[in-house]
């Protein structure tokens, strides 16, 4: 076979096959290990930049990152994360996200409006919604609006510590009142801890890469509209942590959610406030005309995203399509006309009253000019520098 017979003892001598064995090279990033593992040791989350800044780094990037993230763990440790398994209509998580897009909302003026997202932990259906602002309120109004397209409401309701549901650690009274309501229970998430509402940040992030580019709005209707076509197909795809699709595992869900009320929960903004002679109520910095006739009295404020209503003594007095814009005035011409007739009465009902003035004995009361007041108390100077000025 033309091998040497020497190759051929030592073959039949070995106990296996023969292999070439190199041994390692040596890395450029050898020689100032020492230095990085003295920066880690003081500050384990140095960026590998900032490394390569302090030891002279002047050789390729990769060989050095490489080596910082084989010996970074030793010195900022390993958290490993648990797989949760989640039981059938246990819970929904809930997070606000805030496209990029800026959103038309009135001639000329556009905005950065939240969207909701909600997901269903079992089933990973997901449900979205632009809503007006991030107020309670509002929330509120989109979280009923979304579970009332499912039918049904999970156990619990998972949210982090957004400010109108719970930004101080505690759930508000109208988070708590929508709660009991629908017979549900809110619980927060822990401070600075994205990662255990992760399926809901994980579609927000879904939300920003496959619904939001090359697309254009042109009120948040449209958006809604767009979103809503969308999620049909986005809740078809197969989620390979689930191993089926979100729309064929949400009847699973439904089996174990709670029915929802009879009543509605407490949603929308509201307020009370007396009603000021400018007959306006403001609504997240958007004024709205009321009928003028109840200037002075008491009227409640209530307002969906979409309508404003404005009641008094159990009569509704304003209804307006709400704007979602900023610094606006909403009016309506009949409360502008019937301003315009009770300032007409109530000028003419002044020129009547002031008329009909009367002394006791029955005679009317003349009116004067200031000037005769000025002669009678005798300030001549101002008279006559004051008829002089008018000649003048």
């Amino acid at each position: 076979m033309g091998i040497a017979r020497n190759t051929v003892r030592a073959a039949l001598r070995a106990d296996g096959p023969p292999k070439r064995e190199r041994k390692p090279r040596g890395s450029l990033a050898d020689a100032v290990e020492p230095q990085v593992r003295q920066l880690l040791a003081e500050f384990p989350r140095m960026p590998a930049t900032v490394i390569a800044e302090r030891v002279g780094w002047e050789y390729s990037m990769t060989a050095l990152k490489d080596r910082i993230r084989a010996i970074r763990p030793e010195y900022v440790g390993v958290d490993p994360v648990d797989r949760v398994s989640y039981e059938p209509g246990r819970l929904t998580q809930c997070d606000l996200w805030f496209p990029e897009a800026t959103i038309p909302v009135a001639p000329g003026q556009e905005r950065v409006l939240p969207v909701l997202v909600m997901t269903l932990a079992y089933s990973r259906f997901m449900t979205a919604e632009m809503i007006p602002s991030r107020q309670g309120g509002d929330i509120l109004s989109g979280m009923w609006s979304l579970i009332s397209q499912v039918g049904k409401v999970t156990k619990t309701l998972l949210w982090d510590r957004e400010s109108a549901i719970g930004g101080a650690g505690k759930v508000t009274m109208p988070a708590v009142g929508f709660a009991g309501t629908l017979g549900t229970q809110i619980k927060l998430a822990p401070p600075r801890d994205p990662e255990y509402k992760g399926m809901v940040e994980r579609h927000n992030g879904y939300l920003e890469t496959s619904f939001l580019p090359g697309r254009r709005f042109a009120s948040p209707e449209d958006f809604n509209t767009q979103l809503a076509q969308w999620l049909q197909r986005a809740n078809t795809r197969t989620v390979r942590s689930i191993g089926g699709r979100p729309i064929d595992l949400l009847e699973i869900d439904r089996r174990a959610m709670l029915a929802l009320p009879p009543v509605d929960p407490p949603i929308g903004l509201r307020h009370r406030i007396r009603l000021a002679r400018d007959y306006y109520v403001r609504v997240d910095a958007v004024d709205y005309s009321v009928d003028p006739r109840v200037i002075g009295r008491f009227v409640e404020v209530i307002a969906s995203p979409q309508m404003v209503q404005v009641i008094c003594d159990g009569q509704l007095v304003a209804t307006h399509r709400r704007s979602w814009a900023k610094h606006a005035v909403v009016t309506d011409p009949a409360h502008v006309t019937t301003a315009a007739q009770l300032r007409r009465h109530y000028t003419a009902e002044q020129h009547r009253r002031s008329s009909a003035r009367r002394h006791t004995d029955g005679h009317r009361v003349a009116l004067r000019a200031l000037p005769d007041y000025d002669v009678l108390f005798g300030i001549d100077d101002f008279t006559s520098s004051h008829t002089k000025a008018r000649s003048e």
